[in-house]
C-alpha cells in the first residue's frame, strides 16, 4: 500500500472517531431532520445523480457487463425517490440509542440496567447497488454511527455524487460532515486497509458477491457482520397440509431467484411422496426451474437432474433446486444443519411438536413454519431497513436493522453507595 493511500485510509479513519464521539449527544430530533435533509437533498440533485450514473452505465456496457448487472446499477427517477422515501422511513422510526432497560433493583440499593448505544464507526463495503449508499448511511446516522462507505469502482460516480448530496445535508442540520464519508479511491488496497484499521473501526459490514465476501472473513482483522452464502431450505413435513405446501415452496423459490433468502433445497417427507412429489415438482418445473433430485425422487421426477452432494450445499442464485426425500423429521434438520449455510429454513406442518422441535433444534438466524424462506427480510421482520443479514454467531443474527447497529452498556445508578 503506497503512503498517500494510508495517510488517507487513517486520516479517514480519525475524522470518523471523531465525528462519532460528537454524535453521542445528538438528540433524536436534529438526527431525523438530518435523514429529512437528506431526502430533500436527493430529490433537489436527482438530474445531477442521474447524469452521474449515467457515466458508470456507460463504463459498465464498454465493459461488456450483463444486463443484470446494469439494471443493479442503474439510478432512475424511481430508484432515487425510493431512497428518498427509505431516509423518511427511517428518521420515522423509534431511535434505540439511549433507550435503558433492565433496570433492577439490588439489595445494596443501587439500579443496574443496560442502555442501548452505537457501535461506533462501521465500515460499509459494497458493490455495484448505488442506492445502499442513502440505505447504509441513513441507518448508521440515526443509530448514532459514523460510516465510511466504500463501494465498487462500477458505482464510483453514482456512489459519490449521492455521498455529496448526504454530506451537504448533514452540514445543513449542523451535524458533523465526518459521520459519511466515502472513500473516493478505486484502489483495492482500501478495502485492505478499512478491514484492518482496527483503530479507527469497530465493525465492517460487507454486501457483494461470494469473492468480495470471502477476501473480507479471510482478511479482516475488525470484527464483521455479514452472511457469505443463502443456501436456504424448505421442508415438507408428513403433517403438511397440502396446499400450504404447494404455495410456500413455489413462492420461497421462484418469487424472486437472485436473493439470498430464496429456497435452493427442498427436503420431503417420505409419507408425502405420493401426493406431493409430482405437483410440487410439477409446479416448479412449469415456472422454468430445474430440479436437482436425490436418487429416489430421481426417476418419479420427469426431466429431473441427478443431484450431487455438492448440489446440497449450493447457493444457486438461478433456477435451480436441489430436492431429497428424508425419512423423518430428525433426518431433515439433520441435513438442514449439516448443508445450510445457517440463512432462513423453513417447515411445512400442522403437528405442532413438529413445528417447536424445528424452530429449536435448526441452527439457522431465521427459522419459519408455514412461511415462505422470501419473508427473511428487515422490512418484512418490522424493522423498517435493514443494512444486511448476518448468519454470524455473535452480537446480531438474522436481518440487522437499527437495534443491531447498536449495542448494550450497564449502567449503574446510586446516590452515594459505597460498597462495604
Amino acid at each position: 500500500m503506497s503512503e498517500d493511500l494510508q495517510s488517507l485510509m487513517q486520516n479517514t479513519g480519525q475524522r470518523a472517531r471523531q465525528a462519532q464521539r460528537r454524535a453521542l449527544a445528538l438528540e433524536p430530533g436534529r438526527k431525523n431532520d438530518a435523514l429529512r435533509q437528506m431526502a430533500a437533498f436527493l430529490r433537489r440533485d436527482a438530474d445531477d445523480l442521474q447524469r452521474a450514473n449515467r457515466k458508470d452505465l456507460r463504463n459498465a456496457e464498454q465493459a461488456g457487463r450483463d444486463e443484470a448487472f446494469i439494471d443493479r446499477l442503474r439510478l432512475d427517477e424511481k430508484r432515487i425517490e425510493a431512497m428518498a422515501q427509505g431516509l423518511e422511513e427511517i428518521a420515522a422510526l423509534p431511535d434505540p440509542v439511549g433507550e435503558i432497560t433492565d433496570l433492577k433493583m439490588r439489595p445494596s440499593g443501587i439500579q443496574v440496567g443496560h442502555m442501548r448505544m452505537p457501535l461506533g464507526v462501521i465500515a460499509m463495503i459494497y458493490e455495484s447497488r448505488p442506492n445502499v449508499t442513502a440505505d447504509a448511511a441513513g441507518l448508521c446516522v440515526k443509530s448514532g454511527n459514523a460510516v465510511i462507505l466504500r463501494g465498487g469502482s462500477e458505482s464510483l460516480n453514482s456512489n459519490m455524487a449521492i455521498a455529496e448530496r448526504l454530506r451537504a445535508a448533514l452540514g445543513k442540520s449542523g451535524l458533523p460532515l465526518d459521520l459519511v464519508q466515502y472513500v473516493h479511491t478505486a484502489d483495492r488496497e482500501a478495502v485492505g486497509a478499512l478491514i484492518r484499521m482496527d483503530t479507527f473501526v469497530d465493525v465492517v459490514i460487507p454486501r457483494g458477491g461470494k469473492g468480495l465476501l470471502a477476501r473480507i472473513r479471510d482478511e479482516a482483522t475488525v470484527p464483521v457482520i455479514m452472511h457469505l452464502d443463502g443456501n436456504c431450505h424448505v421442508y415438507v413435513d408428513q403433517d403438511a397440509d397440502r396446499q400450504k405446501a404447494l404455495q410456500v415452496v413455489v413462492n420461497a423459490k421462484t418469487q424472486r431467484l437472485g436473493t439470498c433468502n430464496t429456497a435452493e433445497s427442498l427436503l420431503i417427507h417420505r409419507d408425502r411422496v405420493g401426493d406431493l412429489l409430482l405437483p410440487i415438482a410439477s409446479a416448479l418445473q412449469e415456472r422454468g426451474i430445474e430440479i436437482r433430485a436425490c436418487p429416489e425422487a430421481l426417476p418419479l421426477i420427469p426431466g429431473a437432474v441427478a443431484a450431487t452432494d455438492e448440489d446440497y450445499s449450493t447457493e444457486y442464485l438461478a433456477a435451480i433446486l436441489s430436492l431429497k426425500i428424508v425419512d423423518s423429521l430428525d433426518a431433515a434438520i439433520e441435513h438442514i444443519n449439516t448443508y445450510s449455510s445457517q440463512h432462513t429454513e423453513s417447515i411445512i406442518t400442522e403437528n405442532y411438536s413438529h413445528a417447536r422441535r424445528f424452530l429449536r433444534e435448526v441452527d439457522s438466524s431465521s427459522v419459519m413454519v408455514n412461511a415462505s424462506t422470501r419473508f427473511a427480510d428487515g422490512f418484512e421482520y418490522g424493522l423498517g431497513a435493514e443494512i444486511g443479514i448476518s448468519t454470524n454467531r455473535l452480537h446480531v443474527r438474522g436481518p440487522v436493522g437499527l437495534e443491531g447497529l447498536t449495542l448494550q452498556k450497564w449502567i449503574v445508578l446510586g446516590d452515594g453507595h459505597i460498597r462495604s
